[in-house]
């Protein structure tokens, strides 16, 4: 009788253990810290006043098994059961935060913006730009264009390293896939040559279906060992000294970014490039345009020669401009 006696309280003991509620009025933040497992979060939790008798119910567990939680911030709804709670850490049902790189921002502007979220780890504020290459495993020299623009979600606890890490994965795997695919008889003697021609593209033009078309124009140009006379680059190479003024001046400023000096493609990316202009970039469209002009509600006019690209500079920015700054026609 009293063996009976006993297992009915040790059954009824450990239901009311594993079905206990927290004792939260609220939804509340909860944090699982790197390391912690069950027996860690239970003390914690008692200590902070949510359970009771953390070791009993610690020990029960080792019996039964204990369910491997994952680091993180999460969500606890008012009133929840501790086994609840303990499911939502072994799914790992954290708290998601995101943070957006747009296409054709330079990567100065990610870093600056990742100075601002404050749910990360800050590592990167005191690395130099090789330092941060090497911690992302990347071949190249410079990060601009590396670091792939899309929407990326992280938890509490990540760092801004790890952010670039996946925007940088998501760059190559990308590349990786477009470059396997590209048309043939390209002028690019490797994919980071496309990557940069991708960044031109998506500095020139913000609409879509335009894409292919300038960096068809561009191509062409390529190939007939033809300046690319493209003002983003020029702006880039400016720097801080560019303030939305571009002048015939800046035009014949010396720079390696200056491609109205210079033959062939710049020597690194100028901003990031989205998956829309990297495909334009290794799929061109075929024609013979070797020039456009902007039209002034954001789209381009293109032309075969230069007297057609001289008259479409005519009509559309011979009033829009002063006749102190530049004319967008090529130098010749």
């Amino acid at each position: 009788m009293l063996i009976v006696i006993s297992l009915t309280y040790l059954y009824w003991y450990t239901q009311h253990l594993t079905s206990q509620s927290l004792t939260n009025e609220i939804n509340i933040s909860w944090q699982v810290e790197s390391g912690h497992g069950v027996i860690q979060t239970l003390a914690k939790m008692e200590k902070k006043g949510l359970i009771v008798n953390s070791k009993h119910l610690s020990w029960y567990l080792r019996i039964t098994g204990l369910p491997k939680i994952k680091q993180g911030e999460y969500t606890l709804p008012k009133k929840i059961t501790v086994m609840d709670a303990l499911s939502i850490f072994e799914k790992g049902q954290s708290v998601q935060y995101s943070v957006t790189f747009v296409e054709g921002k330079t990567v100065q502007e990610f870093l600056a913006l990742l100075t601002e979220v404050k749910q990360i780890e800050h590592k990167i504020e005191n690395m130099s730009e090789l330092e941060i290459l090497k911690a992302l495993n990347s071949p190249y020299m410079r990060l601009e264009g590396v670091i792939f623009p899309d929407t990326y979600f992280y938890q509490k606890g990540d760092s801004d390293l790890d952010i670039l890490k996946r925007a940088n994965a998501k760059l190559e795997q990308v590349l990786k896939v477009q470059w396997e695919n590209r048309a043939d008889d390209l002028p690019y003697k490797s994919s980071y040559e496309a990557l940069i021609m991708a960044s031109i593209v998506e500095k020139e033009t913000g609409v879509a279906y335009e894409r292919p078309e300038i960096a068809g124009v561009f191509v062409r140009r390529l190939l007939k060992k033809m300046r690319l006379q493209t003002d983003p680059t020029v702006i880039y190479g400016l720097g801080d000294q560019y303030n939305g003024n571009l002048t015939r001046k800046h035009l014949k400023t010396p720079s390696d970014y200056n491609t109205y000096l210079n033959y062939g493609l710049p020597p690194t990316p100028i901003a990031a490039s989205g998956e829309e202009a990297i495909f334009a970039a290794l799929n061109p469209s075929k024609g013979s345009s070797l020039y456009f002009v902007a039209k002034g509600d954001g789209t381009h006019y293109f032309s075969t020669n230069l007297d057609e690209h001289n008259n479409a500079v005519n009509q559309y920015q011979r009033y829009k401009r002063n006749k102190e700054n530049y004319q967008s026609a090529p130098i010749q």
